[in-house]
């Protein structure tokens, strides 16, 4: 990361929830010094008051780089201070859901490089994705920052175009809620064959991180694993030829859901 120009410029964080607290955390452990950093909260935590970065004080006249990350029903209050750093200089960097670039450019200004960002929730222990799409006036150089930050919370995408942020919504944002779920029900269907429910949710927990970490660290795609673990006509294959079902199994149902998700996005976002 170019962590000179953001040291010597600073950087200014606009919320510091479970999100901020886990970049900012990641930003400090990299070497960014307290000093360059300023963070607007209303309610600070104790561990951010501890952190030595500015806090709710006046901020710098042209930031290296503001960050977003207010809830979305905070925003029409929080923008209006960031205005004059608008038009160009100070690279804006949104991680609020629902929030289109347009509204910012509209309170901004459409010459400011403004970047969005949809990270997840596994970003609050380092295992987030985050998807980036910069407006027309944010560059390569832009993004790369951008995706240099939020690299602290775990990996990156940059998206062809905005308008396929309500799909990584769908996919990624709302995903790990479907996941928890899974589990949840993973873990009833094994008490319901007769395991103690403690036993059962231990086993659902660990098959299914362990399943993700395998995924993410092996050569072969999620397909090629699955058949891997199949034996011909055996415990695997019985279970698979229910979740499989073209009508009634995972195909129908998770496609259903993420089209559900990518709707209530795009309403939600005014699209």
């Amino acid at each position: 990361m170019p962590m000179k120009d953001v040291a010597d410029r600073g950087l200014v964080l606009l919320g510091c929830g479970k999100m901020g607290s886990a970049m900012l955390a990641g930003w400090l452990a990299d070497g960014l010094p307290p000093s360059s950093v300023w963070v607007i909260d209303p309610n600070p935590s104790d561990w951010l008051c501890a952190q030595g970065v500015h806090l709710n004080a006046k901020l710098p006249e042209r930031p290296a780089i503001v960050l977003i990350a207010v809830k979305p029903q905070m925003m029409t209050e929080a923008l209006p201070v960031l205005t004059p750093m608008g038009g160009g200089g100070t690279l804006f960097i949104s991680v609020a859901a629902g929030t289109p670039i347009a509204a910012y450019e509209a309170v901004l200004g459409a010459g400011s490089p403004i970047v969005r960002a949809m990270p997840n929730t596994p970003a609050a222990i380092g295992k987030g994705i985050t998807a980036l799409v910069g407006n027309a006036t944010a560059g390569q150089g832009d993004l790369t920052l951008a995706e240099a930050l939020l690299s602290a919370v775990g990996q990156t995408v940059q998206l062809a175009d905005e308008a396929q942020m309500d799909a990584v919504t769908g996919v990624s944002g709302s995903g790990p809620a479907y996941v928890f779920h899974l589990i949840e029900t993973l873990a009833a269907a094994g008490v319901a064959q007769g395991l103690p429910p403690e036993l059962a949710m231990t086993l659902a927990k660990a098959t299914v991180a362990g399943a993700g970490a395998l995924a993410e660290a092996a050569e072969g795609d999620p397909a090629q694993l699955r058949v891997n673990v199949t034996s011909p006509n055996g415990t695997t294959q019985a279970a698979l030829e229910v979740l499989m079902d073209e009508q009634d199994g995972f195909p129908a149902l998770l496609n259903r859901a993420v089209a559900a998700a990518t709707a209530r996005s795009k309403e939600l976002s005014g699209g």
